[in-house]
């Protein structure tokens, strides 16, 4: 069962269990959540001047708008406010920052039509998070920068919570991406070559789940949720904010959302930082979380079977 909390009073320990059951929660806006988006907008006005950022894909080339992502999304990411204003907004949301630790914000563009759709503004097909060696504990908050419909938002496939499907996450190496797959985004216009995560067998994506809220709305799931990128036939681009968070409590004792298909390897766990002082996980932790990834998930046989079927597609 697919059940969606709007403006929950739930507290955050009910919270965070019930998001690695499947559940799905929504936020109307908070004063922080409008300010990040405030400074998205801001940041995405400035750079396409004199376009507004939704509509500039019907005045700009391909590449010139490549040009443009290319230093508006690092500057965005490393802005110094994100880090005061994804704290401030978590403790709007209920977190304890002492045990919530936080990653680095994404700002996402979902072009519409076929003008753009890999490397900068990549279109997600259906996957989970947790095919990108992400911890089972990983929560992930979205927000829409403008507003958005339901024909350029991000669907949620519920069927899939409980079903495994065959994919290509055993090729997936985080710190291999890292240093090579996130660096040549750039460069990946008309096609994307780089190895991503994906299922191995085609995908029944109805019925499927699509929330609409304001900017500075937020959305918050397990990293274990199928989901993917609207097809956008909207006319506009699609601005979107993203960043993960773990909860020390649970990472301690390996709690969070079933396992029930990711083999992918390396680890997230040193990109998190602490929500009260910016600080990194102990390495210990980390080089545990990364050993424990490694543990074999399935029984033999299925684990054969993926082996297989990855094989006949070459």
């Amino acid at each position: 069962m697919n059940t969606v909390y709007f403006d929950s009073d739930a507290d955050e320990a009910e919270r965070r269990s019930q998001l690695y059951a499947g559940q799905l929660y929504v936020y109307s806006p908070t004063k922080s959540g409008v300010a990040l988006c405030n400074l998205a907008q801001e940041l995405c006005e400035q750079a396409f001047h004199p376009h507004f950022p939704p509509d500039a894909q019907h005045h700009l080339g391909v590449e010139q708008y490549v040009d443009i992502l290319k230093t508006l999304k690092p500057k965005f990411i490393h802005h110094p406010e994100c880090k005061h204003l994804i704290p401030q907004l978590l403790e709007e949301l209920g977190c304890r920052l002492e045990f919530t630790y936080f990653d680095v914000p994404r700002l996402r563009t979902a072009c519409s039509g076929d003008y753009l759709s890999s490397g900068l503004a990549y279109a997600f097909k259906p996957h989970r998070d947790t095919w990108y060696s992400t911890p089972m504990a990983q929560l992930n908050w979205w927000l829409p920068v403008y507003p958005i419909a339901s024909d350029n938002a991000m669907a949620f496939h519920p069927n899939y919570w409980d079903k495994p499907i065959p994919n290509s996450s055993s090729l997936f190496n985080y710190q291999d991406w890292n240093l090579v797959g996130r660096k040549s985004a750039e460069h990946q216009v008309g096609k994307d070559t780089r190895v991503q995560s994906a299922a191995l067998e085609p995908m029944k994506l109805e019925p499927q789940t699509r929330l609409v809220t304001k900017p500075g709305g937020v959305i918050a799931f397990s990293a274990a949720q199928m989901h993917s990128t609207v097809p956008n036939m909207s006319g506009l681009t699609r601005f979107s904010i993203d960043f993960r968070t773990v909860d020390s409590r649970d990472t301690s004792c390996d709690r969070g959302a079933p396992n029930i298909d990711s083999e992918c390897n390396g680890t997230t766990m040193m990109d998190y930082l602490r929500g009260t002082d910016w600080e990194h996980f102990p390495e210990a932790e980390i080089k545990r979380q990364e050993m424990l990834i490694l543990e074999p998930r399935f029984p033999t046989p299925k684990r054969q079977v993926l082996a297989e079927l990855q094989a006949s597609k070459g």
